[in-house]
């Protein structure tokens, strides 16, 4: 299919043929008629895109301070790497659509194929042939609302939004700064509201078209006698409300903004604005009220609401972004709204490039509503695109997933190794095609029975969320593949439990990314306490710094929360160290009313090893991330071993300190040894046992936190 995208790196934007995005449960796929170009929004995002290195630091201070951040984490030769990786990849452009429901997974049966919608989300409802959006972003279209008017709903819902804040009356006084077409549609609303509408922009036209289609009163704001006319225009009293759609880099709209307002008025900020907020002689003295407009409305920005399809209650949350949306499209309806004078192109899909062209400049041309158009296409589309046609190896490896881990720590390896790669599957067409291109994959595609199917692909690497694993190994492993799966193997006792069953028939090798025990530091540590004859003590200190409660991996049913996605690197660490089997665990975690922190991210774990070992993990998340992360200790044999941060490594013995510096976490060596393995015909490097019994202990700790008391880790509970 095809969509418009551009080139983070090289700020090239253009029409590419892409797979089409996959369905899967709480989405809608929909087949666009028409797609809106947001000329502000996108002006910008192509802006950035289009700056060299220096100028989209500029742009992006905030991502310049996660830069250092991680130069001090991980070190400047894995920074760069995932700069490289960010910088390189491609955009999809747009995030206000309308078109036909393909097919459907809402959770609540909602649409059906054959209904037409209106969508909105970016990275969702972009310039493309057929788009998958989350079920809470869609809305029906009335009968009587063609879908080209539909296709501007997700900017209706910011403007309304916008007004909503303001929380207008009927005959309030009203001014709009930015008349552009989030402005023009504002004016339309308040005006359909009751209000007395004021607008104001830099451009004639914009001023003369408000004036035709909404505002009492318009002006451009170079004017000498603007000031004069808000005052006429308030009888002296000022403005209840002033709502700024404008998209400007200097303080104007908001210093003259609290000019013109009333004593307790109301400042809404729409569009992206300087802020420098002048303490006197307005907003002090007048106690003005600022508020922001956060884009579409309530659940914009929650992964509950927007991706897992939660919606907020009614009567508690009256106005959603599906709200919103529903409810411009019923003022469309009732001709309350006039959208047509905002049409000033209509441009079909093939000619993105031109559009563009209008848009930022290159062309010099008046426009406020631009269109996109999607032909009826006869054609099937399909999953796949073929990029190339590298010849077959020995290994064959098909990636399931591509996110910035995989791309940094896994494809490379795997190319570096020599292994074929030939097709690589992520739910969005676009990421799809940019990971195939980047690394030299044959073919990219949407749908993961494209590489089950595949016979000359022998080898799968899956590196998707964590409650898809379970589900991904198991048919990989029913498809006769050799399976790589990130950690965690499972994410439930019943998922662990499908897989052991599987690979009772099916003898291919299956590994889990525990990576650390590959590293350096850790082999050099395992040759000095081999064969000591006893016990070991291991303690683990983990400072894992915080990550927010809605964070993919702290939501169950995405990532499982971090003991059984993150811990279970510890829990194989205390196996691998010791050479022995957990039989028991013991967890405590702190208590706490501070909401915001995640009790389960704060806690100390004793891990009781078959051979009388013993691990302690202890793993912290409210923690200053400038301590190093990972600090490991093993005694035993009177010997005591350090890792540092997986950065040097230390043995004393006999009164000396011996120290090797060897930097790494191991996911080279773990990728390359695996992939040798299976040249030699051999199982994967680590034991299927080892790595259920490290799953099995997660969630036995999830039941110790829950009883607080010891859980007995007995291995016949899966075997």
């Amino acid at each position: 299919m095809k969509q418009v995208v551009q080139n983070f790196k090289t700020g090239e934007l253009y029409v590419d043929e892409v797979p089409l995005p996959s369905l899967s449960p709480g989405l809608v796929l929909v087949e666009n008629e028409y797609s809106l170009i947001s000329a502000g929004t996108e002006r910008g995002t192509v802006k950035v895109a289009k700056a060299n290195l220096l100028g989209k630091a500029k742009q992006r201070p905030d991502l310049v301070a996660q830069v250092l951040r991680n130069i001090k984490k991980e070190g400047i030769r894995a920074t760069i790497q995932k700069i490289k990786t960010k910088l390189d990849s491609l955009k999809a452009m747009g995030y206000s659509t309308a078109g036909t429901v393909l097919a459907s997974m809402d959770k609540n049966g909602k649409f059906k194929k054959g209904d037409r919608v209106a969508c909105g989300g970016q990275d969702f409802a972009s310039h493309a042939e057929i788009v998958a959006i989350p079920q809470n972003l869609v809305v029906k279209i009335p009968d009587n609302v063609s879908t080209a008017e539909a296709s501007f709903t997700t900017l209706g819902a910011i403007a309304l939004q916008g007004v909503r804040q303001a929380e207008i009356n009927l005959g309030d006084n009203v001014c709009v700064i930015g008349l552009g077409l989030i402005g023009q549609i504002t004016c339309q609303l308040l005006k359909a509201s009751g209000c007395n509408v004021f607008g104001i922009d830099l451009s004639d036209k914009l001023v003369s078209l408000a004036k035709e289609l909404s505002a009492d009163k318009a002006m451009n704001r170079s004017q000498e006698n603007v000031l004069t006319a808000c005052e006429n225009f308030t009888n002296g009293h000022g403005f209840d409300s002033v709502i700024i759609t404008a998209a400007a880099p200097s303080n104007d709209p908001v210093e003259f903004a609290s000019e013109i307002l009333r004593k307790k008025g109301k400042l809404v900020i729409v569009g992206a604005v300087k802020m420098d907020i002048p303490r006197d002689p307005h907003f002090y003295r007048k106690e003005l009220e600022l508020k922001m407009s956060c884009s579409y409305g309530p659940g914009r920005y929650d992964v509950n609401y927007e991706e897992l399809g939660n919606d907020y209650p009614y009567p508690y949350v009256r106005w959603t972004e599906q709200r919103n949306m529903e409810a411009f499209l019923e003022l469309l309806s009732k001709k309350r709204i006039n959208l047509n004078p905002l049409i000033t192109h209509t441009f079909d899909i093939t000619e993105a490039e031109t559009a563009y062209d209008i848009v930022i400049g290159k062309v010099a041309e008046p426009h406020i509503g631009i269109l996109l158009k999607y032909p009826a296409r006869p054609e099937k589309f399909i999953s796949t695109v073929a990029l190339k046609a590298e010849p077959l190896q020995k290994i064959n490896v098909g990636f399931i997933g591509a996110g910035s881990f995989a791309q940094s720590y896994l494809i490379p390896n795997v190319k570096t190794f020599g292994a074929g790669l030939s097709t690589v599957v992520t739910s969005r067409g676009i990421t799809s095609k940019n990971v195939a291109a980047k690394f030299g994959f044959n073919y990219c595609s949407t749908e993961i029975n494209d590489i089950f199917r595949e016979k000359n692909i022998n080898t799968v690497f899956i590196a998707t969320p964590h409650t898809l694993h379970a589900a991904q190994v198991t048919e990989s492993l029913k498809a006769g593949k050799n399976v790589f799966v990130e950690k965690p193997l499972a994410t439930d006792l019943e998922g662990l439990k499908k897989i052991i069953e599987v690979k009772k028939n099916h003898n291919n090798p299956l590994m889990v990314g525990f990576n650390r025990r590959f590293a350096s530091c850790s082999e050099f540590l395992k040759k000095e306490f081999a064969d000591s004859g006893e016990p070991l003590v291991i303690n683990i200190r983990i400072n894992a710094g915080l990550i927010p409660k809605t964070n993919w991996i702290q939501m169950e049913e995405l990532g499982g929360g971090r003991i059984i996605g993150e811990m279970c690197h510890f829990v194989d660490l205390f196996q691998f160290f010791s050479g022995s089997e957990p039989v028991d665990v013991y967890a405590r975690r702190i208590s706490t009313d501070n909401d915001k922190i995640t009790p389960n991210d704060n806690l100390a774990i004793i891990v009781s090893l078959r051979d009388g070992s013993v691990g302690n993990l202890t793993y912290l998340s409210n923690g200053d991330t400038s301590l190093p992360k990972e600090h490991i200790e093993i005694f035993g044999a009177g010997k005591a071993g350090v890792i540092h941060d997986f950065k040097k490594a230390e043995v004393y013995k006999k009164g000396k300190k011996i120290q090797v510096n060897q930097s790494g976490k191991g996911h080279k060596q773990e990728v390359e040894l695996f992939l040798k393995n299976i040249l030699e015909g051999k199982d994967a490097p680590i034991g299927f046992k080892s790595i259920c019994l490290t799953t099995l202990t997660t969630f036995k700790v999830i039941d110790s936190l829950n009883t607080s008391l010891p859980q007995q880790i007995n291995v016949d509970e899966l075997f």
